[in-house]
């Protein structure tokens, strides 16, 4: 690999929230080390659908993947298969939906909860979780700083070029309060703050990395339409890389292959969007 890239997906997050409550996101981007602009996920803006695109580069129509519950490994080339046929080393913090998009279909807890694969499929390193009883009154999702922390892990153990982290605690806030009130601005505030130091750490490591969303939500805890605070979100990045105009939309199809060409791995004719940055 011609560089090491983390991408960072917290799930569900509307772009006036990045923009308004992420504090140190935003100190980073005022002092001039990092970038943001808005993306759009592609529709519906599921998250399942989203995750299938966010790897791929195509839509849902094509894909396939057109709700939480269709759940298949998918056909088409993506980030971890590309990258892994390049050579390189991958990882995953996620929940258990990427295990099957991206390495193997149907989830076994025992077998797939935890792995180290080098070299036997598309994602080398996994830890993943499935928010096994998920509900209004319980959320089950893993605290973000243990997630940080296991990216970390894989990213010195390891050595992975590529590392993948997604976390579901926004979006089940989100669906839980609503978007306009006190628990989800401290929702987000406490995030951006376990967040912070491990930007620094993968700084210092050597990788570039891309803080962004899946989709957005609306005020009242919906997404999954057509509406653009369902859609859009904020994109992060920090490293070397030139890039659009602040004021530009982002298609999330492009994440993809910006991806891959930041690794210095040769884009599939499947990913037809340009990337960002160069």
């Amino acid at each position: 690999m011609d560089r090491k890239l983390l991408l960072i997906i917290i799930d569900g997050v509307p772009y006036a929230n990045w923009r308004g409550f992420f504090g140190n996101l935003e100190g980073w981007v005022a002092s001039g080390e990092a970038r943001v602009w808005r993306m759009r996920s592609v529709m519906p803006s599921t998250s399942a659908s989203c995750y299938a695109s966010i790897h791929t580069g195509v839509s849902p129509q094509v894909h396939r993947v057109t709700s939480n519950e269709s759940i298949f490994r998918v056909a088409e080339p993506d980030v971890f298969s590309e990258v892994a046929k390049a050579g390189g080393r991958t990882g995953a913090v996620a929940h258990s939906f990427w295990s099957e998009f991206f390495n193997r279909a149907p989830f076994d807890p025992v077998r797939d909860i935890e792995y180290d694969e080098p070299g036997q499929g598309p994602i080398s390193h996994g830890r993943f979780h499935t928010m096994t009883g998920y509900g209004h009154d319980n959320q089950m999702t893993p605290c973000d700083a243990d997630l940080f922390a296991t990216l970390t892990m894989l990213a010195e153990r390891h050595g992975i070029d590529y590392g993948m982290l997604h976390t579901c605690t926004l979006d089940s806030m989100g669906h839980r309060f609503g978007h306009d009130c006190i628990q989800m601005d401290l929702a987000c505030f406490k995030l951006d703050g376990q967040l912070a130091p491990y930007v620094e750490r993968w700084r210092k490591a050597g990788y570039e990395v891309i803080v962004t969303a899946d989709h957005g939500q609306s005020k009242r805890g919906h997404h999954g339409g057509a509406e653009d605070v369902q859609r859009d979100f904020a994109l992060y990045y920090f490293g070397p890389a030139e890039g659009p105009a602040p004021d530009t939309l982002l298609n999330q199809t492009q994440l993809a292959p910006t991806i891959l060409a930041r690794l210095g791995v040769e884009i599939p004719e499947t990913m037809r969007d340009e990337p960002f940055l160069v």
